[in-house]
């Protein structure tokens, strides 16, 4: 593309690749994706690419990952719909959603299709993991982008989808200089904790109607874990996980050094509700040596922008896990030593 247009390198996503030529930028999302990001409508593009003319003006997000991306790149101007507020912190979105620059369009499979018309968007970022309703969306002629950060399983592959989201905007520097400084906190951290000499284990989640949902051995939060210097009791190549009976659950996590638990608890979230959630939480080594690790959404805007902050996440971890490898006044953003 032209000189002006900022370079894009991709060092760790995996479902999205970029190629530039003198003035057409071609993206790669997922397999069967492909736009060609231009400057000006008559440019010839190849014939399996959806021309998109950049930057894009007004846009619908999905999802809080993807409305991560906009908020670390100052760019809620961009968005004018959202599917809903639930659990949202983010105050300039509440005040957009209220004076109605920003419209709610409905959850997955609900969408208000007349309300998206009204939104107007040049395109609409979906997450094909969802429950979908897309097809009506489709009729529209609206141009849908899959924004599958989600499918990542590195923190900085996940964080790294801002480059896609600033290639659309017109926002590529703002993009690189960010991701730039994620990538070397959360580098610089990793390589420290990679040294220690004791690595303790643990494990994640709770019992929920009857089974344990745990995530596999190379799940994102698994790769956090490990850089943080901890090893996850689940060593497979599953990605996404799968539910265990507790009885299985407790083979691996009995003795855990530590247990984590993210959900959202109305009220104070304590030793006596974890037991109280199943008895016999209490017989893991974590709980009896109050070594629970805990994340409320009610109270912390998790989804919201931990996506784009691997390097905060993994520092709340070490500073469990490691806590000589940070400041002693740190002061953690998601994860806590549950009192």
């Amino acid at each position: 593309m032209a000189d002006s247009i900022v370079a894009i390198d991709v060092k760790y996503a995996t479902n999205f690749s970029v190629r530039d030529s003198a003035n057409i930028r071609l993206v790669d999302v997922g397999k069967n994706d492909h736009f060609a990001l231009v400057h000006t409508v008559d440019v010839e593009v190849p014939g399996n690419y959806t021309k998109v003319r950049v930057p894009i003006q007004r846009t619908i997000c999905m999802t809080s990952l993807q409305l991560s991306n906009f908020t670390v790149l100052d760019a809620h101007d961009v968005v004018k719909g959202i599917t809903g507020t639930k659990n949202l912190f983010n105050e300039d979105i509440l005040a957009r959603v209220k004076d109605s620059r920003i419209v709610k369009i409905g959850m997955e499979g609900e969408f208000d299709t007349e309300l998206i018309l009204a939104a107007n968007p040049d395109v609409i970022f979906i997450s094909p993991s969802k429950r979908g309703g897309y097809d009506a969306i489709r009729e529209t002629g609206i141009t849908l982008v899959p924004h599958l950060g989600y499918q990542e399983l590195d923190p900085l592959g996940q964080a790294e989808w801002i480059k896609l989201v600033g290639m659309f905007i017109g926002k590529e520097y703002e993009a690189n200089k960010v991701f730039a400084g994620i990538e070397q906190r959360y580098n610089e951290l990793k390589e420290k904790a990679a040294k220690v000499e004791r690595r303790p284990t643990v494990f994640s989640g709770e019992m929920h109607y009857g089974n344990w949902h745990a995530v596999g051995g190379r799940n994102y939060l698994a790769q956090i874990f490990h850089d943080a210097g901890a090893d996850y009791v689940i060593n497979d190549d599953e990605t996404a996980g799968e539910n265990l009976e507790f009885e299985k659950m407790y083979a691996l996590a009995a003795k855990a050094d530590y247990w984590r638990i993210l959900n959202s608890f109305p009220g104070e979230f304590s030793y006596e509700a974890l037991k109280a959630s199943e008895p016999r939480n209490e017989l893991f080594k974590a709980f009896k040596e109050k070594k629970v690790i805990y994340c409320n959404m009610k109270k912390q805007a998790y989804y919201e922008i931990s996506p784009v902050q691997p390097d905060v996440l993994l520092k709340d971890f070490v500073a469990i896990f490691h806590p000589e490898l940070v400041e002693p006044n740190y002061q953690a953003t998601y994860y806590r030593l549950l009192r």
